[in-house]
């Protein structure tokens, strides 16, 4: 029997560090907003997971506007997000069905992920429960205690993205915790439970898309992929 994809995709940003008025999911990369990018990415799988999309609840009607302008007309249900990340995702997977399925949970704005990164993380899910893209710092590394700072072995950290892939009573069932202030991505959520962490290669380009700087990284990256 075939295991159901699913995909959370939630888009909650405010595009203050950006300096700009329009969310940063909004902001329009190689022709049109960041978001439909990061949606058609996972739409273009060989086996397309079911997607949904969580916005505030005071974008939605930006979302659908722009929809239009951009004849954007990708199959997908659309709910709204809480006043967390934490509560924006568990609003997500209450959409989730619980029997046979793998739910990735990714970021709006993170573009640019690889084809092989989401199809690796659903296929080490689908085996193991978990599994989260990584990747290895490139540069050095300094642990930061009190008004002081030393030098810290590089290769005992990743660098967590997403999408972060769970079988979905797994991850349904993590998300019936209450919310910590720890609780910084999907992981530290099912980590909390007992549960290990399975990580697969991630790619570098999957950047999440936070600043004006990243969207001009952005903007030449998916530039040279079309080329």
């Amino acid at each position: 029997m075939s295991t159901n994809r699913f995909a959370v995709i939630v888009a909650g940003g405010s595009g203050q560090r950006m300096g700009s008025e329009a969310p940063k999911q909004f902001l329009i990369l190689n022709g049109k907003p960041i978001l439909m990018h990061t949606i058609e990415l996972f739409l273009s799988l060989s086996q397309k997971p079911g997607i949904v999309l969580v916005l505030p609840k005071n974008q939605m009607e930006r979302w659908k506007n722009l929809c239009v302008e951009y004849s954007f007309t990708a199959n997908l249900t659309l709910t709204a997000g809480g006043e967390t990340r934490f509560q924006s995702v568990k609003n997500g997977l209450s959409l989730i069905p619980l029997n046979n399925s793998l739910v990735a949970i990714h970021d709006g704005v993170r573009p640019l992920v690889s084809k092989q990164v989401i199809e690796e993380c659903y296929a080490t899910a689908a085996q193991k429960g978990i599994a989260i893209p990584v990747i290895k710092p490139v540069e050095s590394v300094r642990l930061v205690e009190g008004s002081t700072s030393k030098a810290f072995d590089r290769n005992s950290v990743l660098l967590v993205q997403t999408p972060q892939v769970f079988k979905s009573e797994l991850i349904k069932e993590c998300y019936n915790v209450p919310e910590q202030p720890y609780f910084t991505d999907d992981a530290s959520v099912v980590e909390s439970q007992g549960y290990t962490i399975h990580t697969v290669e991630g790619n570098r380009e999957n950047i999440k898309i936070t600043t004006p700087f990243d969207l001009q990284i952005a903007e030449m990256l998916i530039r040279s992929k079309q080329i």
